[in-house]
């Protein structure tokens, strides 16, 4: 199983950065596969540690998606880092393992602290769609426009019905990121397409 979580992490010169992150538990460790290169990757190997926050504020999901990655942040407390103030729960992960990827590099992390924050009130689907809407947006240079507005259209249904304020502002900004890379798409192909019927032109017709 994939669960999804926001990693953090700070570079050798301190510098915090946040991720959202599905990662997987092999008996007490996590196994965290960031891509290669990123900015999560090069501070684990730098520094030898990451914070594992778990929290129901899908916004955090969607604004690391959106370039909004600016939330309010809490040293931790055993480990060089931070975690998330929003966290309902994190733990802080040393590294004991690389197993080398050109990509996706595998990082076996032990865990050095745990502490609770708050309660799990219960799911709720319009947070389950934002963290999907997230992912979406996170491979729209790789996904077909088709397939994004579909995906959107049955996530919207779960909007509508069970969010709350901060899930339908996650979604906005969500839509905002869709809509943007739509529009900055049909520039790049009416420019293509320009350009292929002057490619078409007759020496004449260019005259």
């Amino acid at each position: 199983m994939i669960f999804e979580t926001v990693v953090s992490t700070v570079s050798t010169d301190g510098k915090p950065h946040l991720a959202p992150m599905g990662v997987r538990y092999q008996g007490d460790d996590v196994i965290l596969m960031p891509f290669k290169p990123s900015a999560t990757y090069d501070n684990i190997v730098g520094t030898g540690h990451a914070v594992l926050n778990l929290t129901t504020d899908v916004r955090v999901f969607a604004g690391c998606v959106t370039g909004r990655r600016d939330w309010p942040l809490v040293p931790a407390e055993r480990v060089p880092g931070m975690r998330l103030q929003a966290a309902l729960n994190h733990v802080e992960l040393r590294l004991v393992e690389e197993r080398a990827d050109e990509q996706r590099p595998v990082l076996r992390m032990a865990r050095v602290h745990a502490a609770r924050h708050g309660d799990f009130a219960g799911f709720n689907r319009a947070q389950a769609a934002v963290i999907e809407g997230a992912v979406l947006v996170s491979r729209l240079h790789m996904l077909p426009a088709e397939k994004v507005r579909e995906e959107i259209a049955y996530l919207q249904i779960a909007i509508d019905k069970t969010a709350g304020p901060d899930e339908h502002e996650a979604w906005r900004w969500l839509r905002s990121a869709i809509a943007s890379h739509q529009a900055a798409m049909a520039v790049v192909r009416d420019a293509t397409a320009i350009q292929k019927q002057a490619q078409k032109q007759t020496p004449e017709q260019k005259s």
